[in-house]
């Protein structure tokens, strides 16, 4: 089985880069952008994939998406599945892995999970959890009043093509979450579970069956929704194949402007629930660009 960690950054090698390139058992891919210091990726063992590397991947799929944006991901999926990956674990370079990371995987196999449902029709995954007062980036924000009303409804054998593990230390959740409440978490998460219900799952400790590779691209133009969005998209076309799990990972986050990240959120306060509901449209380059990576496949 060929196991693959796609990666993003204009960082040098992080903490957490360098423990994914160590890793024997997975092939690690960083995909540069015109920003990242190549040369210090020499001194790791990765497939470092440089601009042109890209370009001559596949140069429309890279002028639609654009540079100097976490989007550029996409060009590592595309590169693995073309190399026959298996699974593709989606990370982010401030992630830095537990010694367990990557070791229960369920991709592609029949698992039993707990199954929940939220009153509201919309799973929260982190309404279950021991830290129920967040949400989870890309929840609808209308539902977050209600979120946590949510029952135990069994269990159920689902077929795993998503798994998204949870991340300690400064969880994944919104810039509203954030600012008010300056989260530092640990999950006491220990099997998997789900919903039959639209939830959102992240790009930054995520596993990928190669089934939904060409479904699932970050879109580019959407902000901090590119992830959250491309999720939903993947649910509508594979239903009830994607489980969450425990933390694998803590989170040592990058600098960032939250504010700046609240900026680039407003999209998905205000159209996120109607993009799920069937009434928004993406906007014509943003469908471009998706045709163009699918038929890249």
């Amino acid at each position: 089985m060929k196991k693959y960690i796609v990666t993003t950054t204009i960082q040098s090698p992080t903490k957490a880069t360098i423990k994914y390139s160590e890793m024997s058992d997975w092939q690690l891919v960083v995909v540069g952008d015109k920003k990242t210091p190549e040369n210090e990726y020499r001194d790791i063992d990765c497939i470092f994939l440089t601009p042109e590397n890209q370009e001559d991947l596949n140069k429309n799929l890279s002028d639609s998406i654009g540079w100097n944006c976490i989007q550029r991901r996409n060009m590592g999926f595309l590169f693995s599945y073309q190399q026959g990956a298996d699974i593709v674990a989606t990370v982010d370079d401030d992630n830095i892995p537990y010694e367990f990371w990557g070791k229960n995987i369920y991709i592609d196999n029949e698992v039993e999970v707990d199954l929940f449902d939220s009153e509201n029709g919309y799973f929260d995954p982190l309404s279950v959890t021991n830290n129920s007062k967040i949400w989870h980036r890309g929840y609808p924000i209308e539902m977050v009043p209600t979120k946590n009303n949510v029952k135990p409804i069994g269990k159920d054998n689902r077929h795993v093509l998503v798994q998204a593990d949870l991340w300690d230390g400064d969880p994944d959740v919104d810039a509203i979450c954030r600012l008010s409440m300056k989260p530092e978490v640990k999950f006491d998460v220990q099997k998997p579970y789900g919903s039959k219900q639209l939830s959102p799952f992240n790009s930054q400790n995520t596993f990928l069956s190669r089934k939904v590779l060409p479904h699932y691209m970050m879109l580019p133009y959407v902000g901090r929704m590119d992830d959250i969005w491309a999720s939903y998209i993947v649910q509508e076309q594979f239903p009830n194949s994607v489980i969450y799990n425990t933390a694998s990972v803590y989170q040592e986050r990058n600098e960032h402007d939250v504010v700046l990240d609240l900026e680039k959120e407003i999209i998905g306060y205000r159209n996120t629930l109607n993009f799920i509901q069937k009434r928004y449209e993406l906007e014509d380059n943003v469908k471009k660009s998706f045709e163009i990576y699918q038929n890249a496949f």
